[in-house]
C-alpha cells in the first residue's frame, strides 16, 4: 500500500506537463496540485462539481460547507443524513461503475482509498476528470490528513485549518482520557455472525483503530483485517466486552451473541458487557470520531467519559464560512 505523504503540496500558478484540465474555461494558472494517497500528483482546475465517495469524505466536505459543490455521493455517505436523501447515489464505494460516476459530469472525484473495484478505479484515474484517492488510516493523525487533503483539493485551506484544529483539540482531550484509564478493557469487535460464527476485527482495521482511541485493547491481534473465527478463538481471546456496529436494517442482539458458542464462556458474557453503536459514527474516521471514541470509552467504563472541546460548539465546528 502506498503511504500518504502528509506534506501534500498545495501549489498555485503551476501547470505540470501531462495534467489535463477539468474545464477549458479555467486557466492553467488556477490549477491546484495535490499528492494523493497513491502518491500521484493530481492537478485540479475546478472543484465546483464533486462526486464524493466514502462516508468520511462526504462528512468532511459538508463540515467544510461545500455541500453545494457535491453532485453525488456513495451509499456509505450516511452523515449528514441529507447527503443520501438529496444527492444522486453512485452506489457502494467498492462496487463503482466508471460510467455511473463520469455520467454525472463531475469536475473532481474525491474517493476513499479503499474504493473499487481496481479496474473501475483504473478507468477513473485515467479519465480527464481529476481523481483523488483520500488516505484512510485508522488513527487520529489520519483524520487530520484527510481534512488537509480535501481542503487543499477544494481550495478551502482556511476552512480546513479550522476543522483540523477543532478535530485536533478533541483528539488531544482523548489523550488525557486514555491516560486516566488504569485497566484497559479487552474488546472483541464483531462485524457479523454467520452460522453462529463471528467475523471479528484484527489489526489494521477501523474497529481496531477506534478501540485503541477509546483506551481499550483489541482482543484479536493474530491477523490483519476481518476474519471468521471459531469458538475456540473467542474463548482464548477472553474479551471483557463485545463491540458491534449498527446500520439500517441490521443490529446484532446482545443476548443472542453473548449466549452463543464461545462467547458464553467469556468474561464479556459474565458481565453482560455488549456495546452497539451506529456504524458510520463508530468506524467512519471523520470529524466525529473523537466523540465516538469518547462515547465508546464511557460505554466500556462509565467513569472514563470526559467532555471534549467540540461539545460546547454543537455538532460541528463553525468552519464553513
Amino acid at each position: 500500500m502506498h503511504r500518504f505523504f502528509p506534506g501534500l503540496r498545495f501549489l498555485r500558478n503551476v501547470c505540470a506537463a501531462g495534467f489535463a484540465l477539468a474545464t477549458a474555461s479555467i486557466a492553467c494558472a488556477d490549477a491546484i496540485i495535490v499528492r494523493d494517497a497513491a502518491g500521484r500528483s493530481v492537478s485540479i482546475a475546478d472543484s465546483s462539481r464533486i462526486v464524493s465517495i466514502g462516508g468520511a469524505v462526504t462528512e468532511i466536505l459538508y463540515a467544510l460547507g461545500l455541500e453545494d459543490r457535491v453532485v453525488a455521493v456513495d451509499t456509505t455517505s450516511l452523515f449528514p443524513p441529507q447527503a443520501l436523501k438529496t444527492k444522486p447515489n453512485v452506489g457502494y464505494l467498492r462496487q463503482l461503475s466508471p460510467e455511473g460516476v463520469l455520467g454525472l459530469n463531475p469536475s473532481l472525484v474525491l474517493a476513499a482509498e479503499g474504493a473499487g473495484p481496481k479496474e473501475a478505479v483504473g478507468v477513473l484515474e485515467t479519465a480527464s476528470v481529476p481523481y483523488v484517492r483520500v488516505p484512510d488510516r485508522f488513527t487520529g493523525e489520519g483524520i487530520v490528513e484527510k481534512i488537509r487533503l480535501i481542503s487543499a483539493a477544494t481550495g478551502t485551506n482556511r476552512r480546513g485549518d479550522c476543522l483540523a484544529a477543532s478535530v485536533s483539540a478533541d483528539l488531544d482531550a482523548l489523550v488525557k482520557l486514555r491516560a486516566a484509564i488504569k485497566q484497559p478493557v479487552t474488546v472483541v469487535f464483531i462485524l457479523s455472525m454467520t452460522g453462529g460464527r463471528a467475523m471479528v476485527a484484527g489489526h489494521n482495521t477501523a474497529a481496531d483503530g477506534i478501540i485503541k482511541l477509546a483506551g481499550a485493547r483489541n482482543a484479536i491481534t493474530e491477523f490483519e483485517g476481518y476474519k471468521i473465527v471459531n469458538e475456540e478463538a473467542i474463548v482464548a481471546a477472553r474479551p471483557q466486552a463485545v463491540l458491534a456496529m449498527e446500520r439500517e436494517g441490521f443490529k446484532l442482539d446482545a443476548d443472542e451473541v453473548l449466549a452463543g458458542p464461545g462467547f458464553s464462556l467469556t468474561p464479556a458474557a459474565a458481565k453482560k458487557a455488549f456495546v452497539s453503536m451506529e456504524g458510520q459514527y463508530l468506524l467512519g474516521f471523520g470529524p466525529r470520531t473523537a466523540r465516538a471514541a469518547r462515547d465508546l470509552a464511557h460505554a466500556l467504563d462509565p467513569g472514563a467519559g470526559a467532555g471534549l472541546p467540540s461539545d460546547t460548539s454543537g455538532s460541528a465546528p463553525a468552519c464553513a464560512g
